[in-house]
């Protein structure tokens, strides 16, 4: 599936939870279960509410804090708070939510601290966040995590972002429009300015934007595809003229063996000082990053003639600050080069098929001349023989292909 934001009023957390359950509506129970995960003490209540302005209707997601009072709870909006990346770190890690739930807003307030870190001249590490510390901000990040791996799209893009103007009051004070680190957040988008005042995209709303639509090298034609469904999540300010609300758009995945052009990251370093074993340890760790796309290395020669291995990573652009600030976790490297390169890649898809009572999966890969499968290695090393691997890899991989040629001709025949 592929999800279109169209960022018709601009772009927030609220709004982007609100137009994904306007369209997603059976996944509101996650969204509600992974971010009161964060809040054990149950201080925090959230709701989907019916909205309507003057020309539209669709959802609004609304955070209230509640506080104990005399013969109940009183409900209000959360407070602005004072809180440092660490801390929420820690919460995300103590939660009760799945791993790619964790991942996801994990690189969301990882990209947050690194531009209020460069806008503030210190570390990322020692990011104090302040709006973005209150507890809806919290809740708008996990919530947008937990949907984000519910649909698991495979590929999401933005429209235009709307700049909007003016001042904002904040903890720093008065600031500029778009706010620094939103500014920070947004560099390589396309951005317009539709000459509608006000905070149009917020921080929250620009590191959801930076984690799930990086900027790519090149546009292209859109193929045709399929609209699957839409939703539309309405923001707390009403704009002139027009309806403040984010539309999300959702597509089949279109087949096309054209590749797709992309921006990626190369790191590269050596290392002399680090055992192979705690190495291959802190290189498999590096893999399981959502950034990482592949590791290769290589013995290389030294000065003095030293042995090293020499460590290449290919990665998303968008999450390259915090892969370097695991690499430099994982090994003892105490520098590295990085680049941007621009990447092609053919569009490709993993298929499960059953072989003898096997389960094998299989990624097929559309190609200019047809369609290519290979069979995943794993699936296939508990057997022991040689031939019987090869024979069970070539099934799956026929029955892939076949699987596909047949839905194929049902689409055309349709």
């Amino acid at each position: 599936m592929e999800v279109h934001l169209d960022l018709v009023g601009g772009m927030a957390g609220d709004m982007f939870i609100a137009a994904l359950l306007d369209a997603f509506p059976e996944h509101e129970a996650l969204v509600q279960q992974a971010i009161h995960s964060m809040f054990p003490r149950n201080d925090i209540v959230c709701s989907l509410v019916p909205h309507r302005d003057a020309v539209l209707a669709g959802r609004r997601f609304q955070v209230l804090a509640r506080a104990p009072v005399a013969g109940g709870f009183d409900f209000s909006p959360p407070h602005t708070a004072h809180t440092t990346w660490c801390s929420i770190r820690a919460r995300l890690e103590a939660a009760s939510i799945s791993p790619s739930i964790r991942r996801h807003a994990t690189a969301i307030f990882q990209s947050l601290a690194d531009a209020e870190g460069f806008v503030h001249g210190v570390d990322s590490a020692d990011v104090s966040f302040h709006e973005v510390g209150a507890w809806d901000s919290i809740a708008d990040i996990v919530g947008a995590s937990a949907l984000i791996a519910a649909i698991g799209a495979h590929r999401w893009t933005a429209s235009p972002v709307p700049l909007g103007s003016g001042r904002v009051t904040t903890a720093h004070g008065s600031l500029p429009v778009p706010a620094p680190a939103t500014t920070r957040l947004l560099l390589g988008m396309r951005t317009l300015d539709d000459g509608i005042a006000g905070e149009r995209v917020t921080p929250t709303g620009a590191a959801i934007l930076r984690h799930l639509c990086p900027p790519r090298a090149g546009s292209g034609a859109t193929p045709a595809r399929t609209l699957l469904a839409s939703g539309a999540g309405f923001g707390i300010r009403t704009l002139p003229g027009l309806s403040n609300h984010l539309r999300v758009l959702c597509f089949d995945s279109a087949a096309t063996d054209a590749p797709e052009a992309r921006l990626l990251d190369v790191i590269e370093f050596e290392i002399d000082d680090q055992s192979g074993e705690d190495l291959s340890t802190g290189l498999e760790r590096l893999r399981q990053h959502d950034a990482v796309l592949d590791i290769i290395q290589a013995p290389v020669f030294g000065k003095k003639g030293r042995l090293m291995v020499h460590v290449r990573v290919l990665a998303r652009h968008a999450q390259v600050e915090d892969l370097i600030a695991a690499c430099f976790r994982e090994t003892t490297t105490i520098g590295l080069r990085h680049h941007v390169v621009r990447g092609l890649g053919l569009a490709r898809r993993s298929q499960t098929v059953l072989i003898d009572g096997h389960r094998l999966r299989v990624k097929v890969v559309d190609r200019p001349g047809g369609a290519t499968a290979k069979t995943e290695s794993d699936d296939v090393l508990e057997h022991e023989d040689h031939a019987r691997r090869a024979a069970l890899r070539a099934r799956a991989e026929h029955a892939a292909l076949s699987a596909t040629a047949n839905a194929e001709g049902l689409e055309q025949n349709a």
